[in-house]
């Protein structure tokens, strides 16, 4: 396009690299998110407080996600994304150095709520990132390559970090990941491209997206559908080793089955999203609810329990590339602060399913009450989606004229109605239903 002036990847092998890069922060995140959980009775015992209390620091790390997603995308909406990435990870860092040297639970508590600040502005910018520097029918699987950070960190930084914090203590795990770290800030500066900020982004801009229903309906869907995957695995540890009788040495490879499930989930979660965000975020939810009730009836038994952690893994991550697509389609102008909103919703989930699991527990539920909440918040879920495709049938209907139904229609087969959902009645988005915004670029 005529007047870009953008310093971008020339090659696929430098766009490679560039994701890897911005992925290695994905890992750090994930390392932190969910060794939290492996290392809860450690925590417990240490602070001298119930899991319960505990529960409570993964609760905290999930409302700073909330809280400090939208913040930070939209202040920094005039910061080159590089330089943001590099900010939100420095963050990242000062807060694990603090979580590490956190004398008591009060502290601790304070020090996860901060470390959760920079994590849904970091994976949103590094997604919009991501997606400007390939073709849209592959902006999925940009996304996913992102994402994948997080999901490998429950392969290998999850369990190796449970195992280091089970063997030298908690606060060694937090120190790991601070090295990790500045290990990203490192690699992105070198690696990743200092895209000049779009023309015309502005805080103004990045808000806007806040006056799109369809944002919030979709937020509201991820918040509700993945508070079940939640539900169960923080507590994943005492279910583990009171339902299945497994003994607590062989978390860190329950641990690892369940980032195996969620790297394989995520690859195919970003070809899903490629072809259609919808059939992605309709197959995501059936096998997690189906996931889930596999959970409820066959956690006494060590085998099945592997197979169970491994399809919630899975199941989860099927999901993530097609609701990030979808976000990112429908706020035009916006994407930065709607990418990171997603993190929102899945740390509202977070924070939901962990506070819904605790609760069941605490009422005498036993260890198979976060599986029935699980399968609840999943049916919530699905039930939402097909109401907001019915919705959004009947408004295209209403509006669009039938020439142009017609062409959406077939163009849907091929591709998404996502870009439909925006409102474009002109009839534009029957030829590129995913608008060439050039994310992040300016032009």
């Amino acid at each position: 396009m005529a007047g870009r002036t953008e310093r971008t990847p020339t090659s696929a092998t430098n766009v490679a690299i560039a994701i890897v890069a911005m992925a290695l922060g994905g890992f750090a995140i994930g390392t932190t998110e969910f060794a939290s959980m492996g290392l809860l009775p450690n925590i417990s015992r240490s602070l001298g407080v119930t899991e319960v209390q505990t529960g409570h620091l993964i609760t905290a790390y999930a409302l700073g996600v909330v809280i400090g997603a939208p913040v930070l995308a939209a202040v920094g909406s005039r910061l080159r994304k590089r330089t943001l990435l590099m900010g939100l990870m420095t963050i990242i860092v000062a807060g694990h150095v603090f979580s590490a040297l956190a004398p008591g639970y009060n502290s601790l508590f304070i020090a996860r709520f901060v470390s959760g600040l920079p994590h849904g502005a970091y994976f949103g910018i590094a997604s919009v990132l991501a997606a400007s520097l390939v073709p849209a029918n592959k902006r999925g699987s940009a996304i996913a390559g992102i994402m994948a950070g997080l999901s490998i960190a429950n392969i290998v930084g999850v369990p190796v970090t449970t195992a280091i914090g089970q063997a030298m203590g908690w606060r060694a795990a937090y120190v790991l990941v601070a090295v990790l770290g500045l290990l990203t800030i490192l690699l992105v500066r070198i690696f990743v491209p200092s895209v000049p900020v779009a023309a015309g982004a502005s805080m103004k801009r990045e808000l806007s997206a806040l006056r799109n229903g369809q944002i919030w309906f979709l937020l509201l869907l991820g918040a509700v559908g993945f508070g079940g995957m939640f539900a169960v695995y923080t507590y994943i540890s005492p279910i583990m080793t009171n339902l299945a009788g497994m003994a607590e040495s062989t978390v860190p490879w329950v641990l690892a089955t369940f980032g195996l499930g969620s790297t394989i989930g995520i690859f195919f979660g970003g070809r899903l999203a490629d072809r259609s965000s919808t059939r992605g975020i309709l197959v995501g939810f059936v096998f997690t609810i189906l996931t889930f009730v596999g959970f409820w009836f066959t956690s006494s038994s060590v085998w099945a329990s592997f197979v169970n952690v491994f399809m919630l893994g899975m199941s989860g991550s099927l999901l993530i590339p097609s609701v990030q697509t979808r976000l990112m389609a429908i706020s035009q102008g916006a994407q930065s602060l709607a990418a990171s909103l997603s993190h929102s919703a899945f740390n509202i989930a977070n924070a939901l399913g962990a506070w819904l699991g605790g609760l069941v527990l605490a009422a005498g539920w036993g260890y198979l009450g976060p599986s029935r909440v699980a399968v609840a918040l999943g049916v919530v879920g699905l039930v939402l989606f097909l109401g907001s495709l019915v919705l959004q049938r009947r408004s295209r209907t209403r509006i669009v004229p039938d020439t142009v139904r017609t062409d959406v229609a077939d163009a849907d087969t091929d591709v998404d109605p996502v870009g439909t959902v925006g409102g474009d009645p002109s009839g534009a988005a029957s030829t590129a239903l995913v608008p060439p915004v050039h994310l992040g670029v300016s032009r």
